[in-house]
């Protein structure tokens, strides 16, 4: 332990720039990781505010996730006011509810103050109703409505993501005026690349970017060079459609308006960045059917987040099983055909999770609609025509000289080309028509699509199979 107090000191702690706190693998340095647990062990406050107030929030957050449960507690204790509560939105919910549910709500009122107020919205949003309005109550009247008209809007909307700081001015002031505003007041964000213009109802007007504010003269009034925001995003739309627009327009920052049109606050890029990783890493998740489970939840949390499609995968699995059934003859008759059955069906499994991927991507990110869509399903079927001929005459030479059978490896070729054709098209069908209905093709894509290669590949290659050992028997 002394020489890992040696090599944290000699590197001033980490502290400031936070650049010595992570290996060249981008984790932790043990050694640093064991200096906080050591300081936290011996409640040493000063070494702690020393070397953890200066992290940023991002940083602090790996040190959350990198701590035992205990001495997250006993960080943040020891921490005190200098415990940048910013960092919590940085962990996952298990862990952010844990560390909130462990503190007075009068310490977290008072942290709420400090943060922008969508940081203070992503973790009252997690509370329930009872302490979030304890908290609420315990806030500036100003600062309270703003965060409860946040919460108000439905979840994983762009109203719970937004800032409710923003600059704004009447389109009737020169720009020196504006200027001189900037300047003044306190109470402005701290970054900003806007200023929006409204009029006596805060309804929209437009903007004013700030580089054409500086190239401006003083006397030359607002209304003379702002332009329309011809992006402004409803506070009731989907936190992915907001992503898409400033993906598609690359915007740094967007007015969000209500119902009226009235502004309510503004979306950055920042926040955007963060919604596009987490609806990609949902998206994920739910093509494995594992739901929004976090590396933090508890065993009886994962479970359940598991179970149901598991199920699910039974039920599919029992379909499959019932047409082997029905060719336990011509399975007894040639045994080989019990060996060769499970490489028709993973292969055509693989080929459809190829093809479904790509399609649930293209879904998520627009880039499939009724436009192209006929000419996708076209590409997709010529794909699984010449990979499945390319496998087939691979695995129907194997299969022929392995069993020393010719015509056994005719039949698992002709098995494998429809099978491939069969997963091409389940792969980009299904998750069509789930989308179609509304439903999320990410969620039951992959269980469907297997279901379908599995029975399509085994009816082939067994129906196959049975209409050539008949065809044997009738020719001797």
């Amino acid at each position: 332990m002394e020489a890992q107090h040696d090599h944290i000191h000699g590197a001033d702690a980490a502290t400031a720039t936070g650049a010595e706190i992570y290996g060249d693998d981008g984790v932790i340095l043990a050694s640093f990781l064991a200096h906080i647990g050591a300081a936290i062990a011996d409640r040493d406050t000063l070494t702690l505010k020393r070397d953890v107030s200066g992290l940023h929030q991002s940083e602090l957050g790996d040190l959350l996730v990198a701590l035992l449960p205990e001495q997250r507690l006993a960080l943040v204790e020891l921490m005190g006011s200098d415990f940048d509560f910013s960092a919590l939105t940085e962990v996952d919910e298990a862990i952010r509810l844990d560390i909130v549910d462990n503190l007075p709500n009068e310490q977290i009122a008072q942290a709420v103050q400090e943060l922008d107020s969508d940081d203070a919205v992503y973790i009252l949003e997690d509370l329930d109703a009872e302490d979030q309005n304890e908290i609420l109550a315990q806030l500036p009247f100003t600062e309270r409505i703003r965060l409860r008209r946040s919460l108000d809007y439905p979840e994983e909307s762009a109203g719970r993501r937004m800032q409710t700081e923003f600059v704004a001015v009447p389109p009737f002031w020169t720009i020196g005026q504006t200027i001189d505003y900037l300047r003044d007041d306190k109470d402005l964000p701290d970054r900003f690349s806007q200023v929006f213009v409204i009029d006596p109802t805060f309804k929209l007007l437009g903007a004013v970017d700030l580089d054409q504010i500086l190239r401006t003269k003083r006397a030359v009034k607002i209304d003379e060079v702002m332009h329309e925001t011809r992006h402004a995003i409803p506070a009731t739309m989907d936190q992915e459609e907001a992503a898409r627009e400033f993906e598609q327009y690359d915007l740094l920052s967007a007015a969000v308006v209500d119902e009226n049109e009235r502004l309510v606050g503004v979306l950055t890029i920042d926040d955007v960045v963060d919604v596009i990783q987490q609806e990609a890493e949902e998206d994920l998740l739910r093509m494995g059917g594992v739901g929004d489970e976090e590396l933090s939840d508890t065993v009886a949390a994962t479970s359940r987040s598991r179970v149901p499609w598991l199920l699910v995968n039974l039920a599919t699995a029992f379909i499959s099983a019932s047409v082997i059934s029905q060719f336990g003859a011509t399975i007894e008759e040639m045994v080989a055909l019990a060996a060769l059955m499970p490489i028709v069906a993973s292969l055509g499994g693989n080929a459809g999770t190829q093809t479904m991927t790509v399609t649930v991507r293209a879904l998520a990110t627009r880039d499939l609609d009724i436009y192209n869509a006929g000419r996708v399903i076209r590409r997709e079927v010529m794909v699984g025509l010449l990979n499945g001929t390319i496998i087939a005459s691979i695995l129907g030479l194997v299969a022929g000289l392995w069993f020393h059978n010719p015509d056994l490896g005719f039949v698992i070729a002709a098995a494998m080309v429809l099978n491939m054709l069969a997963a091409a098209l389940g792969g980009i069908l299904i998750p069509l028509l789930l989308d179609k209905f509304g439903a999320d093709p990410a969620i039951s894509s992959s269980i469907f699509t297997t279901m379908i290669t599995d029975v399509i590949g085994f009816l082939a290659f067994l129906g196959l199979a049975t209409w050539w050992l008949h065809l044997g028997a009738a020719a001797g």
